[in-house]
């Protein structure tokens, strides 16, 4: 409870700077790619790793983002809805690991020449939902994480692309409780590191 209290007080911080005349806020969404650790497997206290670091698939970000410009620089704090997903072979096919988390990156930019920018800043995440098809989920290390968010955009008029590279600061494992036939347990890094692909849109109107 104190984790969730923390988390969206963060959220409401970031954001409330939007009402300021000197920022700007919208929307933005976008497509990402994903890895996590490798998957171990324990039964009757023996542990054996499955060689398979997973297989990246694509997933999705959508949410609102706001602007603070400071000259040179801006504050950029987003509030993201993430959905990743990575494949792994287990159990004679394949099999995917799905995840749902509330991120909240808050940015700090430098822009560069004419439309061009980069950013870095950390980002605050809290694991909604996991998910392995096939096999309940027991239990995971930390609901609330913290990563890392780098990248570069372009902004054209009130449009925006921008590619950003995401990393978790520490790993973060996540148990999981064979069905009624294995008795096997498993557990998995779930740790994020993707690439993220995104395309925004201001609703507020550049100053001349």
């Amino acid at each position: 409870m104190k984790k969730r209290i923390a988390l969206f007080s963060i959220a409401f911080l970031t954001f409330i700077f939007v009402a300021n005349a000197q920022s700007s806020w919208g929307i933005k969404a976008g497509l990402n790619y994903n890895t996590t650790g490798k998957l171990k497997s324990f039964l009757n206290e023996t542990e054996s790793i499955i060689d398979n670091n997973g297989k990246g698939k694509s997933g999705f970000h959508v949410g609102l983002y706001g602007k603070l410009d400071l000259g040179g620089f801006y504050l950029r704090p987003e509030l993201l809805y993430t959905k990743t997903t990575s494949e792994y072979s287990l159990n004679s096919g394949n099999e995917d690991y799905e995840i749902s988390k509330l991120d909240i990156p808050v940015l700090i930019g430098f822009k560069l020449i004419g439309p061009i920018n980069v950013f870095a800043g950390p980002s605050f995440q809290y694991n909604l939902e996991n998910d392995f098809k096939g096999i309940s989920a027991d239990k995971i290390e930390n609901d609330f994480s913290v990563g890392l968010h780098l990248g570069a955009g372009v902004e054209i008029g009130r449009f925006g692309v921008d590619v950003r590279y995401e990393r978790g600061f520490n790993s973060n494992e996540t148990e999981f409780i064979g069905d009624n036939i294995s008795s096997d347990t498993y557990r998995l890094d779930s740790r994020p590191e993707q690439l993220m692909f995104g395309i925004s849109y201001s609703f507020t109107p550049k100053k001349e």
